[in-house]
């Protein structure tokens, strides 16, 4: 038995040498000719707290660095417009009247300030002394272990460098080696945009700094510095060398490394932000203590104990999913090269499963904050000024985020956003009262930031309504909560965290809606998110009543509170009162080109290819349409899509994706699966024939364009979409599956009710399915004609042949 053991493993050691070293067309490595010149071709690592963003430069390496916590302003103001709600009554008048345009105008008196922005922390550079040509160059991101790697020689020398940044120690460690003995000689720097300082202490380079205040007047004004004292998020970061040979020096701003042969640097990072509602000023953690104990406890460790527990802890998360999509004929090449051959139409299916394990990867090392999920760039951003202040937008794109935290088996990187729904549960009390003129429950709107804001923004008046002024977005997180829930049967977490919440959305709701004419619930001003339509005058509006996107919301909302105190067995009344609600609202309504209406009224959209699909929100996330239960609303939605058509950006294709998926029409979204990964040059390439739009930029990042990480989320939920779907009753099993993937094998996707799936299939067909209940329960199994009712126990697993 031992030597049939020593062989198997022999073999097994034998396959990874030659998949390695031939580099062999892979579905967890991303790999590269080249460094980066431009930040859509750098390789990002990160902690959950921590962002490091590598170019793996020769003469000079580059890495941004961030840290999830480092966002300018300070706790919000939450009672920045305390006469808001008084123009409501005004608002709903003008809308009886049917009369758009006095609406939009009211609609910005009932505007607060814009969120704050993700900040960048600074940049690392460590520039070579010697200066050459590098060739036999190559740079990699392995997914499996969350490691990249550079290699390149110069001057007849190897030289190797290695990066991680660890979860279990909170560091960020490269280490350099070289064949030759004493062949390191570098320089490290340290820089940033914001108002910061740097110096060397006991051979620690070390920057401090703080981010600014600033109330952002828009989306374009780079941020002005206050000079004012006991303000602002402030920052550290210490580096530190650990070498075996050579000579560590430093210049006043630099460490310095002459004759070295192998070398450590270790990274620190950490600012004073102390939670949504304390001033990170006066009240914040001290950002040197605990950059300074992180740095000490990881130097203190032998390397390789320290990238030992890295690589455990990463592991436990990420390899809970493994995907095969049969065989594939793709040659090897380097993922920018293999992208552009993809975008050809050519097939490589281990190209599409790379993009889904990349999804989980960015999730992973994006989200393990508590109450600071990922924002628009998960947490990497290198600009004093990012697109839309690399906020958390949330009329779709923060919950589009967290799309695949359930069913692709990361429950616990979602828990950063359930905390940070509690944080704006408190904050939206404020705006419930002072902005709506509702006195229970809590409201939050389009945009937030790291202080859990909840006004609508828009500067007080000087933005559009179409996107300044929506008040849903409580309805929307709070379907979150019962995801959490229904896929990981947390009880506890339901009783003691989450319905609280999720009645105070609800609450918020009923104190809201209004009734139209016919005394169907309604709200009312309403907005569809940053979409317009043109009223019979001729009028392009934003504001009006009764959306269709606010009322599937809402509905969700209520149905899982419902739902919610069933479970906990509580509420009684409060589960009466959104029964009755429920019965009176409005209804969706199917329009003369047989699409589902995203208006009260059956009026033209100003754009009718309009990026978002809101009004569809019941098909996906939602699970009011299905083409089994309500076949007359799947028609129509298919045909908005239709409609629409299939040309848009990154994240408005990945939740396209999932709502064919939902339609249960598995080509149509491989079709836009394979547009999402169109090969897009980086922004700043400047080129005869730039490659843009929407897509894929060359290190995998999706291209809104800009960078958007929304899509990268939204694309890898859309392949478990496609291959499982589940309410609380019935499990689907490959309900989408394209001609593409005719044979296959995924195990580790996450099912709601609590259970776990592994299946193969072949020529379409399931084949063997083995499902695992992590709490007892019942469900029904369906795939194709065939179903099948089970009653599992604890940890109990069932293996069926199909």
């Amino acid at each position: 038995m031992n030597t049939n053991l020593t062989k198997k493993t022999f073999f097994i050691l034998l396959i990874t040498f030659f998949s390695k070293n031939a580099n062999a067309q892979s579905n967890h490595v991303l790999w590269y000719n080249q460094p980066a010149e431009f930040f859509e071709e750098s390789l990002v690592l990160g902690n959950g707290k921590m962002g490091a963003t590598v170019f793996g430069g020769a003469n000079s390496d580059k890495i941004y660095l961030n840290d999830a916590t480092l966002w300018s302003g300070e706790p919000v103001n939450a009672k920045m417009n305390p006469d808001a709600y008084k123009n409501i009554p005004a608002i709903r008048e003008a809308l009886k009247n049917e009369n758009y345009k006095l609406a939009d105008e009211l609609n910005k008196k009932v505007q607060g300030k814009n969120s704050e922005s993700f900040a960048p922390l600074g940049t690392l550079e460590i520039n070579n002394s010697e200066k050459g040509k590098a060739v036999n160059y190559h740079r990699e991101l392995d997914l499996s272990n969350a490691i990249s790697k550079v290699s390149y020689e110069m001057a007849g020398i190897k030289y190797t460098r290695e990066y991680f940044v660890s979860a279990p120690d909170q560091i960020m460690i490269i280490k350099l080696t070289t064949d030759q003995k004493g062949a390191l000689n570098f320089d490290i720097n340290l820089k940033s945009l914001l108002k910061s300082n740097v110096e060397v202490r006991n051979n620690i380079l070390m920057m401090t700094g703080t981010a600014p205040i600033h109330e952002n007047p828009g989306y374009t004004v780079l941020p002005k510095y206050l000079e004012v004292k006991e303000r602002g998020t402030k920052f550290t970061t210490l580096i530190q060398i650990k070498k075996t040979d050579g000579k560590i020096t430093n210049s006043r701003e630099s460490l310095i490394l002459r004759d070295a042969t192998e070398a450590i640097i270790y990274v620190s990072v950490a600012t004073s932000f102390n939670g949504f509602d304390k001033n990170p000023a006066t009240e914040g953690v001290d950002d040197i203590a605990i950059a300074a104990q992180n740095l000490n406890k990881a130097y203190a460790k032998p390397f390789d104990k320290v990238k030992e527990s890295h690589i455990s802890d990463y592991q436990k998360f990420y390899n809970r999913v493994n995907l095969d999509l049969g065989k594939t004929t793709a040659p090897d090449l380097p993922t920018d090269e293999r992208l552009l051959r993809y975008s050809e139409g050519k097939e490589d299916k281990n190209l599409e499963i790379l993009y889904f394990n990349f999804g989980r990867y960015l999730l992973i090392s994006s989200s393990r904050t508590m109450g600071v999920p990922a924002n628009l760039q998960g947490i990497w951003n290198p600009y004093l000024n990012p697109p839309w202040s690399s906020n958390y937008t949330m009329n779709i794109n923060v919950e589009e985020n967290y799309w695949l935290a359930e069913n692709t088996n990361l429950s616990e990187m979602h828990l950063p956003l359930l905390s940070f729904i509690k944080n704006l549960s408190v904050t939206g009390k404020v705006t419930a009262k002072t902005f709506y003129g509702v006195n229970e429950g809590w409201a939050s709107a389009h945009n937030s930031d790291i202080w859990a804001m909840t006004n609508p923004v828009g500067t007080f008046g000087k933005d559009d309504p179409s996107w300044a002024c929506w008040p849903l977005s409580g309805a929307w997180l709070s379907t979150h909560i019962w995801e959490h829930y229904v896929f990981t049967q947390d009880k506890n977490y339901l009783k003691n965290e989450g319905y609280p919440i999720m009645k105070g959305a609800s609450e918020f709701f009923l104190g809201w809606m209004t009734t139209d004419k016919n005394g169907k619930l309604i709200t009312s001003p309403s907005t569809s998110p940053e979409n317009k339509f043109i009223a019979p005058d001729g009028y392009i509006g934003a504001t009006m009543y009764g959306g269709t996107a606010d009322l599937a919301m809402i509905r969700e909302c209520f149905e899982k509170t419902i739902n919610a105190s069933k479970v906990l067995n509580i509420d009684t009344a409060f589960r009466t009162k959104l029964e009755a609600a429920l019965s009176k609202f409005y209804p969706y309504q199917v329009g003369k080109k047989g699409n589902l209406q995203e208006w009260y009224f059956d009026w033209n959209d100003e754009d009718p290819k309009h990026r978002h699909q809101s009004q569809l929100f019941g098909l996906f996330p939602g699970h009011q349409i299905t083409p089994e239960k309500t076949p007359d609303l799947a028609a129509a939605a298919r045909k908005t899509l239709e409609i629409k058509g299939d040309e848009t950006t990154g994240w408005s294709k990945g939740w396209r994706i999932n709502l064919w998926a939902r339609l249960w029409d598995g080509n149509r979204a491989y079709k836009m699966y394979r547009e999402l990964l169109r090969y897009v040059d980086p922004d700043g390439k400047k080129a005869d024939k730039a490659r843009r739009g929407g897509g894929t930029y060359p290190n995998l990042f999706d291209a809104h364009p800009p960078f958007q990480i929304d899509g990268n989320f939204g694309g890898a939920a859309a392949v478990a979409e496609m291959l499982v779907q589940s309410d609380d009753n019935e499990i689907r099993l490959l309900p989408a599956l394209p001609d593409a993937w005719e044979a296959g094998f995924v195990k580790g996707i996450c099912a709601r009710g609590g259970f776990e799936i592994e299946m193969s299939w072949e020529n379409k067909s399931l084949k063997k399915v083995t499902i695992i209940s992590k709490n007892g329960g019942k469900t029904t199994l369906i795939s194709g004609d065939k179903k099948q009712d089970i009653t599992l126990k604890k940890g109990e697993k069932l293996e069926i042949n199909w």
